[in-house]
C-alpha cells in the first residue's frame, strides 16, 4: 500500500492537529504489533492507533473499538508505566522518511518531568515501535534487533537510537529545479519514467510515480525518450508541485476502489486509471484508513489467532469429504446386487447339471427378456449348492450394506455441513473472545483436545451476538458461531420472533425480535440482508434467505451445534449490502 513518506506526512498533519497539547489517558495493545493511545485533547477525546504490522504499518486517528486481550502484553505495561498521563508536545517526521516521533512530557518515578519519545518506523518488514528516554536511549521496543539479525543497525534496550540507514536516493523536496533537471538529463533515455522516479527519489510510492508519469506523458508506462521537451518540462513541473503541496500540507484523502472494494489510497486526486477504477474523496484520512484496513486486519488477526483451529477443522473436513466419496462409491456398487440374487437362482435351478470343481456355469438366463445365455463364475473348491449360497450371501451383504451406508452418508453429510459452518464462523469472528468460544465448541464436539486441568479452571468468557436496529426500530440479533446460534434460537428467542437463515448456504442465525407484533416488511428485508451478509453468500449478487416464526424451528435430538430444521417458511431474495450493515449496527 502506498503509505510513502509524503502520505505519512499527510496523515501526520491530521494527527498533529488532534493530539498535540493533549494528555494520554489510556494505553492498550489490542494486537501483537498494535498500540492504541486514548488522548484527551484540547478539541476533544480521540484515539491514536499505531501499527508496526509488516503488512500495513501506519499511524492514524481511529474510531474503531478494538478488542483488548484479558492480560495486557509486557510492552503495553511498559508504555503505561512511562507514558500514562504524559502530555504530547510535538509530532515530528524526519524529511522524506517513513518515521514518526511522538514527543511527550512525562513524569518519572521521582516525580520529575522528563521527555519521552515514542517512535514509529513504518517501513514494511522492518517496522517497529520504539520507546526512548530523555537521553535518546532505547527503553524497549516491539521488535528487538541484535547483531545476528542486522550488522548495520541494532535496536536493543540501552542503546542510543539512530534513524534507519538512509537510502541511496535523492530528497526531491531539498533539490532546486536546476538539480532536478540535471538528474533528468543524466537519466538513461530508455528508462521508464515511473521507474526512474522511483529509483532516483526517496519518499515516493509506485502509485505516485505512475501518476507523475501519466500526467507528463499520458501513459503510466511512458519512457523518458517518448516524453519530448514538453513532457520533460511537465514531469519536473509535476514533481515540483507535489513537493510544494507536501510542504504546504495541501492533501486530499483519496480511496481507489475496484468492483466496489477499496484497493488503494493516496493523498491527491489521481487520473491514471482512466475509468478502470473508482476514485473517490474521503472527508479525512482517519475515516479512509479505518474503512480501508478494518476488514483485512480482522481477517489477518483471525488467521493468526485461529490458525490451529482452521488447520484442524480443514483436515477434519477434507477427511470427511474423502470418506463420503468412498462410501458413495460403495453405495453405488450395492445397487447392482440384484444380479447376485439372479445368479444364485440360476445356479439353484441348474444343480442337476452341475458337478463339483466346475469353474463356470453356462446356462439359460430366464431373467433375460430376450432369453439369452449367461456365464457365471464358480469357486472350484465349493459344491454347486455352496456356490449358490455364496451368491445369496453376497446379495444379502450388499442389501445390509446399502442400509448402513445410507445412514453413514447422512451422518457424514451432516458432519461435513457442520465443519463448513465452523470454518465460516471462524472467518466471521471479530476477536479473541469469539475464537475462544469456537475453540470451546470444538473441544466439546471432540475435534480439539481439552486443555490441561489448570487451564480448565479458567473462567469461560461468553461473547454476545451482534446487535442491529432496523429502520423501524426493531432489534435484530445475529449469532457469530454455532453454540451462540443455538442459544439465540432455542433459548433466547420467543415463539413469535422471526428466525432467518440463508437457504442451503452456511451462515448465522438471525433473530428479528417482534415483541409480539407483526413486523413491518422493511424490517424483514433488512434482517434478511443481514442474514445474507453474515453467510457464505456475502459476495453473491442475490441470496435466498428463508424466514419463519421461531416456533417452526426445531433442533433434532443429537444434532451438531447450530443445526436445526424448519417448516412453513417464506423466502426473500436479497443483495448483501455492507453499507446497510454498518448503518444498522448498534455500537
Amino acid at each position: 500500500m502506498p503509505l510513502d513518506a509524503i502520505c505519512l506526512a499527510a496523515v501526520a498533519g491530521e494527527i498533529r492537529a488532534a493530539v498535540v497539547g493533549g494528555r494520554i489517558d489510556k494505553i492498550h495493545q489490542p494486537g501483537r504489533d498494535e498500540v492504541v493511545l486514548a488522548v484527551r485533547g484540547n478539541t476533544g477525546n480521540c484515539k491514536l492507533f499505531l501499527s508496526a504490522n509488516p503488512g500495513h504499518p501506519r499511524a492514524q486517528l481511529t474510531a474503531i473499538s478494538r478488542e483488548n486481550p484479558d492480560k495486557p502484553p509486557m510492552f503495553c505495561m511498559l508504555l503505561r508505566k512511562h507514558l500514562s498521563g504524559a502530555r504530547i508536545t510535538a509530532l515530528e517526521q524526519p524529511p522524506m522518511e517513513r518515521v514518526l516521533q511522538l514527543v511527550m512530557e512525562a513524569t518519572d518515578e521521582l516525580g520529575d518531568r522528563v521527555e519521552r519519545r515514542l517512535v514509529l518506523e513504518a517501513m514494511g518488514r522492518h517496522s517497529n515501535l520504539i520507546l526512548l528516554d530523555q537521553d535518546g536511549r532505547i527503553v524497549d521496543c516491539l521488535r528487538r534487533v541484535d547483531s545476528d539479525m542486522s550488522a548495520k543497525r541494532q535496536v536493543l534496550p540501552g542503546l542510543f537510537y539512530h534513524l534507519p540507514p538512509a537510502q541511496e536516493k535523492r530528497d526531491p523536496s531539498a533539490m532546486s529545479r536546476e538539480e532536478l533537471e540535471r538528474e533528468l538529463v543524466a537519466a538513461p533515455e530508455e528508462s521508464q519514467a515511473d521507474r526512474w522516479l522511483l529509483d532516483t527519489f526517496g519518499g515516493i510510492s509506485p502509485l505516485i510515480s505512475r501518476e507523475i508519469a501519466w500526467r507528463a506523458g499520458g501513459r503510466t508506462d511512458v519512457r523518458l525518450h517518448q516524453l519530448g521537451e514538453n513532457g520533460r518540462t511537465l514531469l519536473i513541473d509535476t514533481l515540483e508541485q507535489l513537493m510544494s503541496d507536501a510542504k504546504d500540507e495541501h492533501f486530499t484523502p483519496v480511496v481507489i476502489a475496484r468492483e466496489g472494494k477499496p484497493a488503494d489510497f493516496t493523498f491527491l486526486p489521481v487520473g491514471q486509471y482512466e475509468g478502470a477504477a473508482q476514485v473517490s474523496v474521503c472527508d479525512s484520512f482517519a475515516r479512509l484508513l479505518d474503512e480501508f484496513y478494518a476488514t483485512r486486519e480482522t481477517m489477518e488477526r483471525v488467521r493468526q489467532q485461529g490458525q490451529d483451529m482452521i488447520r484442524t477443522v480443514t483436515n477434519a473436513r477434507d477427511r470427511t469429504a474423502r470418506k463420503l466419496a468412498v462410501q458413495e462409491q460403495e453405495l453405488a456398487a450395492t445397487r447392482d446386487r440384484e444380479q447376485l440374487r439372479e445368479k444364485g437362482d440360476i445356479i439353484t435351478s441348474n444343480l442337476h447339471a452341475m458337478t463339483r470343481g466346475m469353474a463356470r456355469l453356462k446356462a439359460y438366463n430366464f431373467y433375460d427378456p430376450e432369453g439369452g445365455e449367461i456365464e457365471i463364475p464358480l469357486d472350484v473348491l465349493l459344491t454347486p449348492q455352496q456356490n449358490a449360497a455364496k451368491y445369496y450371501k453376497e446379495y444379502n451383504k450388499a442389501k445390509t450394506a446399502e442400509q448402513m451406508l445410507t445412514v453413514q452418508l447422512e451422518k457424514g453429510r451432516a458432519e461435513l455441513e457442520y465443519l463448513n459452518s465452523v470454518l465460516e464462523n471462524i472467518a466471521l469472528a471479530e476477536g479473541e473472545r469469539d475464537l475462544q468460544e469456537i475453540r470451546q465448541e470444538l473441544v466439546d464436539t471432540g475435534y480439539l483436545r481439552r486443555a490441561s486441568k489448570a487451564k480448565g479452571r479458567e473462567k469461560r468468557v461468553s461473547s454476545k451476538p451482534l446487535e442491529f436496529c432496523s429502520t423501524a426500530g426493531l432489534r435484530i440479533s445475529v449469532g457469530k458461531y454455532n453454540t451462540q446460534n443455538d442459544q439465540l434460537t432455542t433459548k433466547l428467542a420467543t415463539k413469535g420472533d422471526l428466525w432467518l437463515h440463508t437457504q442451503k448456504i452456511h451462515g448465522s442465525h438471525v433473530i428479528l425480535w417482534t415483541q409480539g407484533e407483526q413486523p413491518d416488511a422493511q424490517s424483514i428485508h433488512e434482517a434478511a440482508c443481514l442474514a445474507a451478509w453474515f453467510s457464505q453468500g456475502r459476495d453473491s449478487g442475490k441470496v435466498p434467505v428463508d424466514y419463519t416464526p421461531v416456533k417452526f424451528v426445531k433442533k433434532p435430538a443429537g444434532a451438531r451445534p447450530g443445526m436445526v430444521v424448519y417448516t412453513t417458511y417464506e423466502t426473500a431474495w436479497v443483495t448483501p449490502d455492507e453499507a446497510l450493515v454498518k448503518r444498522l449496527r448498534v455500537k
